[in-house]
């Protein structure tokens, strides 16, 4: 049995995953998703991974899952407790010491996202509705509790770690993701980690949008 620890993007809210906890839960895994004080002015990156390590505690078969912001949790995580696997989820990929304030003119990421607007015919603009909820259904929308807005300290604190663990590394993203285009997110997997990304139906908010599709990964890649 392996435990999967789900840590979501910016606000922090363990909700983001409610659709995937189950049908890992179904499958006979655990499944930990990780509540981070988002809107915590006082509360960094640090204090994020303590949290989730906290989580972890003395467990020796987590699957780390990191969802966009959380990607910058993940390598602080992975250097002090025992992770076997980590899976990026249409995820900010740091590198050692970015802040990821930096992060966005770093990779291009507002550019790639404005491009792929144009291409696909929707407002450059950013709004919460075309970039993160377009394909998220309307009866999981009426459940949503109120989101937290992500406080700017995690911004601007550097990511503190020397290099990428020695374990299993996947890149998923959502094919629709319109925040951070698949091919953006193609380009900066191989930039940074040297990897390939697999990519899935939906969007920003996949575990929203597809948790099935989601799931089915995350177990592919726990049994291989």
């Amino acid at each position: 049995m392996a435990t999967f620890v789900l840590i979501p993007g910016a606000g922090g809210m363990a909700w983001y995953w409610h659709r995937v906890v189950p049908l890992i839960r179904r499958s006979g895994h655990e499944a930990i998703p990780i509540d981070l004080p988002g809107n915590d002015r006082h509360a960094g990156l640090a204090a994020y991974a303590d949290i989730v390590i906290s989580a972890i505690a003395k467990r020796s078969d987590a699957v780390l899952v990191a969802q966009s912001l959380a990607g910058f949790t993940a390598p602080l995580v992975c250097a002090l407790a025992p992770v076997r696997m980590l899976v990026f989820v249409n995820a900010m990929i740091p590198k050692p010491g970015e802040t990821a304030g930096a992060w966005w003119s770093a990779t291009g990421a507002d550019e790639a996202r404005e491009q792929a607007a144009a291409r696909g015919g929707y407002a450059a603009e950013f709004d919460v509705g075309t970039y993160f909820l377009h394909d998220v259904p309307q009866e999981v929308l009426r459940t949503s509790p109120q989101p937290r807005e992500e406080a700017e300290v995690v911004f601007g604190e550097p990511c503190r770690f020397d290099r990428w663990p020695d374990l299993p590394i996947h890149v998923l993203a959502g094919r629709d993701d319109r925040f951070f285009p698949i091919e953006f997110q193609r380009r900066v997997a191989r930039e940074r980690l040297g990897k390939e990304v697999e990519d899935i139906p939906g969007g920003h908010l996949v575990a929203l949008s597809n948790a099935e599709g989601l799931t089915n990964c995350l177990l592919a890649y726990e049994r291989a």
